[in-house]
């Protein structure tokens, strides 16, 4: 009878303990359930370098920034993408025009496997359009006829490093942009993009 007692005690006991080590692993399992997020915002800064003037190289430069919405439709392989650039320089030429360029593009993004590192490369090609203003394509450039509406198209990829599962930093985003704004001579301008900033990631799968 004391055995019985004993042994009913000795559970007794032990219950709480047992609730208490089951907990952790209650909640990690739910973790593992909801998975890595399935949407990321990105923010960052953004630089471009164009030769909007057709003669010559005409170079110059914009600063300003992009953001892009990004929702995996494959773990690990595929994502689609929508993208927002703007970038503003003010002393083009020397006869010192100024020209506000933005880009809003969308498409596909493809994530290569990369096992269990933190770094996670990408590339994409994305399609839409783009919209200019500012003293370069105002009269009297009389050629830029479509500047609030022109194609555009941005093809590169990117490195982003992960924080933790809800954060990461964007070392580095590499773009081809071109856009075909009339300019009286090709309709055609060709823009180096380069941008870094962080990556606020959403929601599991």
């Amino acid at each position: 009878m004391r055995a019985r007692i004993k042994t009913r005690f000795a559970l007794f006991l032990l219950l709480p303990i047992a609730a208490v080590s089951a907990r952790p692993a209650f909640a990690q399992n739910a973790t593992a359930s909801e998975g890595p997020p399935r949407a990321e915002v990105a923010v960052d800064y953004a630089y471009l370098h164009s030769n909007a003037p057709p003669t010559g190289c005409g170079c110059f430069n914009l600063n300003g920034g992009s953001a892009d919405f990004a929702w995996t439709i494959k773990p690990g392989s595929w994502a689609l993408v929508g993208d927002v650039v703007s970038g503003h320089a003010g002393n083009v030429s020397t006869a010192g025009y100024s020209i506000t360029l933005s880009a809003f593009t969308a498409g596909v993004r493809y994530l290569p496997p990369f096992g269990h590192s933190s770094l996670h490369p990408f590339g994409q090609v994305l399609v839409g359009a783009a919209h200019s203003s500012g003293s370069l394509v105002q009269a009297p450039n009389t050629g830029s006829g479509n500047s609030g509406a022109a194609f555009a198209s941005n093809i590169g990829g990117g490195l982003d490093l992960s924080a933790n599962q809800r954060f990461s930093i964007r070392l580095f985003e590499a773009d081809y942009l071109v856009t075909t704004f009339d300019n009286g001579s090709n309709n055609h301008q060709n823009n180096l993009r380069i941008s870094a900033g962080v990556v606020f990631k959403f929601g599991g799968r």
